[in-house]
């Protein structure tokens, strides 16, 4: 118990700072992000830009804070409907099984056939690029790791007594599902978003850095600052710096939960 406390713990403050500097940039910002300054170019880091400038004069810190913000709404939205969506399947086919189930994961298997950058590319190819184009693209991709996640889930607890109560007692299935069985997996669920959300972060970062998704998330100033490795490292270090942490502050929350919950696990 005192491993998870110390692994919720650490994710806890790291993911706050993360998100209280996101939030903070919705109201405020120690430059304008998108302020050129021909004077301030390739500034290293120093007290009054503390993440140093690009190759425009713009101070790197700021255009950080905002695309922050970018990558973890769009990795939000992500979860939200991968998870949403996968959810729902994943109890259908895990509480009623026999053909609901046999249709259901046959078209599940069908889509984690193929890898889920790709897939997600081959998507985004058919809606066109943009920023809500990526997150209904990935949110699609992400539907089947949710599932598998949530049918086994729902099949370990169809059978158990208070399940057979609420049947006895009348209870729609819907009821059943999202009311009565939902509670009791959750301990399961939770550690399967935060590596979702870690997933979504990856792959939106993925696609932006290939020029595909928003211009303003962390992945799209990863690709411009390769251009500048050796005249100015400060660009990727402190742009990577923050997605590492977003992805190592999640993940250490959903490693917490995973060992208070016993390590138990479905796949």
């Amino acid at each position: 118990m005192k491993k998870s406390n110390g692994y919720l713990t650490a994710g806890c403050i790291i993911t706050a700072v993360l998100f209280a500097m996101i939030l903070l940039s919705a109201f405020w910002t120690p430059y304008d992000p998108s302020a050129m300054s021909g004077a301030e170019k390739l500034l290293p880091p120093s007290l009054a830009h503390w993440m140093g400038t690009d190759n425009f004069g713009r101070d790197i810190f700021s255009r950080v804070m905002k695309g922050a913000g970018t990558t973890l709404v769009i990795a939000l939205c992500t979860v939200a409907i991968g998870g949403g969506c996968g959810l729902i399947a994943g109890s259908l086919t895990g509480y009623f099984g026999g053909r609901v189930d046999a249709v259901l994961m046959r078209f599940n298997d069908a889509m984690t056939a193929f890898p889920s950058i790709l897939l997600g590319l081959v998507f985004v190819s058919v809606l066109g690029p943009g920023t809500y184009n990526v997150i209904l693209a990935l949110g699609i991709v992400f539907i089947p790791s949710f599932t598998r996640m949530a049918r086994p889930a729902y099949a370990a607890c169809r059978d158990v007594n208070y399940v057979k109560s609420a049947r006895l007692m009348g209870a729609s299935k819907t009821r059943i599902l999202y009311v009565h069985i939902l509670p009791n997996t959750l301990n399961v669920l939770l550690p399967a978003v935060t590596i979702g959300f870690n997933n979504a972060v990856l792959a939106e970062a993925s696609m932006s850095y290939l020029g595909i998704g928003s211009m303003s998330s962390l992945g799209y100033m990863l690709s411009e600052a390769q251009s500048m490795l050796y005249s100015a490292p400060w660009y990727a270090l402190g742009t990577g710096g923050v997605i590492v942490l977003m992805i190592f502050g999640v993940g250490l929350i959903g490693e917490g939960l995973q060992r208070r919950n016993g390590g138990q696990r479905y796949a």
